[in-house]
């Protein structure tokens, strides 16, 4: 891609040792989740997700901001309510394809990360952040309740925690996000891709079959009763059992050597 081809790109992708590096670009607008940007990440994540080469998805953003929500510029050209429907709709698909991608996905988050962008630092796998960066589900600060982003939060962060950020708008830290569970933990800035590749290498060095296994699994349980999930969970792991890199990774272990994972 040229470099003039690169620049206007709303998205960026970048492959590195099985890391697929995801970088949002719009940076004059705070990486604001338009459209397009939508449509890129979610036809990105799809073709992601047949790629077998990619181990781990990194997302990030250029300029001063992780990503500053929905673009409320774009959305006030329009005044149809199907198309704030389709808008969010879409918004959730992508969302949700985050999670059902087989791939884990981290969230390198520096600077801001409001509305619909704390919506997709609470979508990803993981997430890392850069001490000085703030969250927020800012919405109600013009009005609009940020219902769709309340749906990852509340299931990252505690019932009042997410109330709270959701009805006053109010930013809270980096530290407090990890102490909440939003992120894994907040490092110095230049510790910040540090952090992050550690944490992504020691993932490809597992089994791809059984990380894209288990991640589903995982999902899909947490919205289960505690006792069908124990149900679907002990299934899950007696199919896991069968992989021939459980096989490898036991023989391995008793042997005393790296294990080698049939898909690397």
């Amino acid at each position: 891609m040229s470099q003039t081809a690169a620049d206007q790109a709303v998205l960026l992708r970048e492959d590195r040792d099985n890391i697929a590096y995801l970088t949002l670009n719009r940076p004059n607008q705070f990486n604001a989740l338009s459209e397009e940007l939508l449509d890129a990440l979610h036809s990105t994540l799809d073709a992601i997700a047949e790629d077998e080469s990619v181990r781990v998805v990194v997302l990030a953003g250029n300029g001063r901001a992780f990503c500053a929500g929905h673009d409320l510029k774009q959305m006030r050209t329009q005044s149809e309510r199907e198309y704030f429907q389709q808008l969010f709709d879409h918004c959730g698909q992508v969302m949700t394809r985050i999670t059902s991608l087989p791939q884990p996905v981290i969230a390198r988050v520096h600077g801001i990360a409001t509305a619909a962008g704390c919506q997709l630092v609470a979508s990803c796998d993981l997430a890392i952040a850069e001490e000085g960066s703030r969250f927020a589900v800012s919405g109600i600060n013009v009005g609009l309740f940020c219902g769709t982003p309340s749906v990852p939060l509340s299931r990252n962060v505690g019932r009042k925690q997410a109330m709270e950020m959701l009805l006053t708008g109010g930013f809270i830290s980096a530290q407090q996000a990890a102490a909440q569970g939003l992120i894994n933990r907040a490092v110095p800035l230049e510790q910040l891709d540090e952090e992050v590749l550690k944490l992504a290498r020691t993932i490809c060095n597992k089994s791809r079959a059984s990380i894209a296994h288990g991640k589903a699994m995982y999902y899909k349980q947490l919205e289960m009763g505690v006792e069908q999930a124990y149900q679907f969970a002990s299934t899950a792991m007696a199919d896991n059992m069968m992989f021939a890199d459980v096989s490898e990774g036991i023989d391995a272990f008793t042997e005393k050597r790296p294990p080698n994972w049939q898909d690397r």
